[in-house]
């Protein structure tokens, strides 16, 4: 076994950065796609980057869905890789690429024939209904190359290899660069498709990265091979790959949606509440990047450690990933709370109303991102020791349960007005981390882990 990507053992503390800051990385460069098809499209004027913006939550759901079965594969690879079991790790991935693929396939085309209808259903106005319909159309038909590198990071992310996929994400950002304006505007004899050029130029990326991957797996030089006779479907190993994935895509996309269902709420207050809350998002949303690439480090371990009957080694992970998140996210908060005026000035500088209201909105949510981080990297052992369900069930409390009934409340039936909107993000934080720490600290997922892992890897089913 490789000990540079055996993570049952060695120092953990090393074990953890090392696995962490890649995929942080990744994460970083992922959102970049974003940032770059925001600028480009901001060129051809206001109505193609809201024609954009109107596509992206169901985008992200699709994305849900794909990230959460996709994860599901991590935890059975870590496992297998912990437990020395090459072939299953390679049986695993097959699998996995063939579920994938055919998932992916089935939502391209779902996504090209309901394009219009969910356009219309999330709200696209006549200027803008054409355009998003073509992007989210010709970005339906990416999914499969989206899925099947998506695959690829999450399989190398379960055996340890997580630096190959940010050197790909890193190549496929370049190009998209080049690319990006290249098929918006046009050049020579090469024609602009305007808004749908972004999305013509993040196929061609996406179908390079997911070749590259794909090619690299079926070689099997980098701790994996995936061969056309392991992809016979199993429909055990199906049926559980589906019983992890599930709760996790379930996960994710609640997260999304809460988002998107307190805006209600914030439009109310007008346009400049409604700025200075996606101010505060778009904050929030930079942090949960290193708090998920811990996360998903945490999965990985703690899978790997569990795969190697090494329990208490797993909840030892999980005790230090606790106090990486907590300390060194309230670090990043503190800063966050003073120069929280300076950060919203950067995005809106001429609004003195937003800038207040943007500041004190990230200077009520800053002191709780370490408790944030606690929650994300508890939920990151929950998905490695296979209890989806917990990370599930925690997120929906703290979401559905808490935060958002609390926004409401205070928000409507209090003088806090829009700050009470504010204050539930603090609020749901501490409750979700309470919840995950203690529920961590009965090692009732311990007993349920020692319970079933003879079931998970002695059956030769993942």
């Amino acid at each position: 076994m490789s000990k540079k990507s055996d993570l049952s053992q060695g120092n953990l503390i090393r074990s953890l950065f090392t696995l962490a800051w890649p995929i942080i990385m990744a994460n970083i460069l992922q959102t970049a796609y974003q940032l770059i098809d925001t600028f480009w499209l901001g060129r051809l004027g206001a109505n193609a980057v809201a024609a954009v913006s109107i596509s992206f939550p169901i985008l992200f759901l699709v994305l849900s869905l794909g990230a959460g079965l996709t994860l599901a594969g991590t935890v059975i690879v870590s496992q297998y890789k912990g437990a020395d079991d090459q072939r299953m790790i390679d049986f695993s991935a097959s699998q996995t690429v063939l579920v994938i693929f055919f998932v992916s396939a089935m939502l391209a085309v779902l996504g090209y024939v309901g394009a219009s209808p969910l356009m219309n259903l999330v709200g696209a106005g006549p200027e803008t209904l054409d355009d998003s319909v073509k992007y989210f159309q010709v970005s339906s038909f990416g999914f499969v190359f989206l899925f099947m590198f998506f695959t690829f990071q999450s399989l190398m992310r379960g055996i340890g290899n997580v630096l190959m996929p940010m050197y790909i994400v890193l190549g496929t950002v370049l190009l998209n660069l080049v690319l990006d304006p290249l098929f918006i505007f046009g050049f020579g004899s090469i024609e602009g498709y305007g808004v749908a050029g972004a999305a013509v130029a993040s196929i061609i990326t996406q179908g390079l990265s997911a070749l590259v991957g794909i090619v690299i797996l079926f070689r099997g030089k980098k701790g994996i091979k995936i061969r056309l006779a392991d992809m016979k479907p199993d429909f055990q190993w199906i049926k559980r790959m589906f019983e992890l994935g599930i709760p996790a895509s379930l996960e994710q996309s609640s997260r999304s949606a809460v988002l998107t269902v307190l805006v209600m709420l914030v439009t109310s207050f007008g346009s400049g509440v409604v700025a200075a809350y996606g101010i505060g998002a778009r904050i929030l949303s930079l942090v949960i990047v290193p708090a998920q690439g811990l996360a998903m480090a945490t999965t990985t371990m703690v899978g790997q450690n569990i795969g190697a009957s090494k329990i208490k080694k797993a909840e030892s992970i999980g005790n230090l990933s606790v106090k990486v998140a907590f300390f060194g996210l309230t670090g990043i908060g503190l800063l966050l709370f003073v120069f929280a005026e300076n950060l919203t000035a950067f995005f809106v500088p001429n609004d003195p109303e937003v800038i207040r209201d943007g500041a004190t909105f990230i200077r009520i949510m800053a002191p709780s991102f370490g408790l944030l981080g606690v929650n994300q990297v508890l939920n990151g052992l929950f998905n490695g020791a296979r209890f989806t369900q917990a990370s599930l069930l925690i997120s929906i409390f703290s979401l559905w349960i808490v935060r958002f009934p609390t926004a409401f409340v205070l928000s409507q039936k209090t003088t806090l007005a829009f700050e009470g909107i504010w204050w539930a993000f603090p609020i749901s934080n501490f409750i979700a981390a309470l919840v995950a720490f203690i529920y961590f600290k009965t090692g009732h997922w311990k007993i349920r882990t020692i319970r079933h892992r003879g079931d998970w890897l002695g059956t030769g089913i993942g």
